[in-house]
């Protein structure tokens, strides 16, 4: 085990650029995980990582031991507390970090099955929620605009909770191309839509498009959905949070598509 108690290792410089920048993160290729569950999270996937960082305190921890020695043959470095402290935006942090490569998606939009679009998504809680929502609800498929923040940002990471690592994330995507890729039918929640989310049929090949925040969807993109449909919201607000809206949409479809359902599905309404 390697030991690094100096800023100016040159490890450590390339480590703290992964750490802080979305451009050295796609230029490299990779990304750091921060924590013992990610790292769990993608030891479950079947992948291991490039190399393991922890602290001389996480080391005799029982849980990061245990885990440490999940990993045979990966290289491991102790970090002094100030230089692991460089590198974790936690507060408490668990005293384990992974290097690990980005993976390459693998389901495309003609492929999908059950998938999300997601248009400037900017706010990295928001998006992590969302990817971990999909993952939760079994989506083979996540497309990202160009305008979405950088789904392997640390706190993407952590707010996705491991939902990354069974999803196919493609990032940067023209949505317009992908809709039309898209082999199944195209939904997208809009406060001017007349047919509630409810009343559509969303079993089969489908598909949720979920805008910014703050605009919501582009009307191309609206323009080239099949359904649009409303959340019903008896309450006093105008609408939910975007991450919300995906959630509920998504586990609406798992509702429907549950096998021992003893109700039948919702007709089909307007143009679905």
């Amino acid at each position: 085990m390697k030991h690094i108690s100096s800023r100016d290792n040159p490890f450590f410089k390339e480590l703290l650029k992964l750490a802080g920048s979305a451009r050295q993160r796609r230029k490299a290729g990779q990304t750091l995980l921060d924590g013992i569950h990610l790292v769990q999270a993608h030891l479950a996937s079947g992948s291991k990582p490039q190399h393991l960082l922890v602290t001389q305190a996480a080391l005799q921890d029982h849980e990061v031991a245990a885990l440490l020695k999940e990993f045979s043959g990966v290289p491991l470095t102790q970090l002094d507390d100030n230089l692991f402290a460089d590198l974790t935006e936690l507060k408490t942090p668990s005293g384990i970090l992974a290097l690990v490569d980005l993976p390459h998606p693998i389901v495309s939009a003609a492929q999908g099955h059950f998938c999300l679009l997601l248009e400037d998504i900017q706010d990295p809680g928001n998006l992590g929620s969302m990817l971990r929502s999909a993952a939760a609800a079994g989506c083979d498929a996540v497309f990202l605009s160009k305008g979405c923040a950088d789904a392997w940002s640390p706190k993407v990471l952590r707010a996705g909770m491991g939902g990354h690592f069974v999803l196919s994330i493609h990032e940067s995507t023209d949505l317009l191309a992908v809709a039309a890729a898209f082999q199944g039918k195209l939904f997208a929640a809009a406060l001017d839509a007349k047919t509630s989310l409810y009343d559509c049929d969303l079993r089969g090949k489908l598909a949720f498009a979920v805008g910014n925040e703050g605009a919501g969807l582009s009307e191309g993109l609206l323009a080239a959905v099949d359904q649009r449909v409303i959340i019903p919201m008896p309450g006093k607000v105008e609408s939910l949070n975007a991450a919300a809206a995906a959630a509920v949409c998504l586990f609406e479809a798992v509702r429907q598509r549950q096998p021992t359902r003893s109700t039948k599905a919702p007709a089909r309404s307007g143009s679905v």
